[in-house]
């Protein structure tokens, strides 16, 4: 069974500086029927205009993943971490039993265009952590990389969370496939572009929840980018 989430059905706000989309409530956008999908909580989509960002604010308790799609975000945290986050990288940090943190466009002259994402963590009160690597283009294209994972499998982010992330990019008529097991649902969010999702089009904002398939089949139809969340 697969239910499709629309972009345009998303909530979201332009504060000016910022123009965001919410695939599930966030702040004052509220809707019981999208409170996220199994431990997958928040996916936002943000673009900030340059210069402006967000100030020092607390989390805790949640797994959050922060995917560049252009330009660069300047992160800095209470655990001393501070990095420019950019396109093909992957930036984990675990709120644990609490973190303070800011994100910034790093440029005066472009904007930035990222996904925040939050993941409930399967146990609560761990140390606070970061994390951040680079994957290369050349190992999503035409497939599905696993980039975060509850063990660092294949040189991908740990995360405090049974889930798996993989990232990928799709050309139009390259195609992956990703098997999913029988207690496993799946998430999955176009980036960018156009794709194929089990004979579905879906455009760039789209969602979709997966539960009972035994695939994830992702066919490119123009330049697309996906993410694909395997859930518990």
């Amino acid at each position: 069974m697969m239910n499709i989430r629309k972009a345009e059905a998303r909530g979201g706000a332009n504060h000016g500086w910022l123009d965001t989309k919410h695939t599930f409530s966030f702040a004052n956008y509220y809707d019981e029927r999208h409170m996220g999908f199994r431990s997958l909580r928040v996916i936002n989509e943000d673009r900030v205009i340059p210069g402006a960002g967000f100030g020092t604010h607390p989390h805790r308790d949640m797994e959050i993943i922060s995917y560049v799609l252009a330009g660069g975000l300047a992160h800095k945290d209470s655990m001393g971490t501070g990095s420019v986050i950019q396109p093909g990288d992957v930036q984990r940090m675990s709120a644990g039993t609490g973190v303070f943190h800011s994100e910034f466009n790093a440029s005066k002259v472009d904007p930035v265009h990222f996904l925040q994402i939050w993941l409930l963590p399967d146990e609560l009160g761990v140390a606070p952590g970061y994390e951040q690597k680079t994957f290369a283009a050349s190992d999503k294209q035409g497939r599905l990389k696993l980039v975060a994972s509850p063990d660092g499998q294949d040189g991908s982010v740990r995360i405090h969370s049974s889930t798996r992330l993989y990232a990928g990019l799709f050309r139009k008529g390259e195609r992956s496939e990703l098997p999913l097991a029988k207690d496993r649902h799946a998430w999955v969010h176009v980036a960018r572009g156009e794709v194929q999702l089990n004979g579905q089009t879906l455009k760039a904002g789209d969602g979709a929840a997966l539960s009972n398939e035994g695939l994830v089949k992702v066919e490119g139809v123009s330049d697309g980018e996906v993410l694909v969340f395997d859930l518990a």
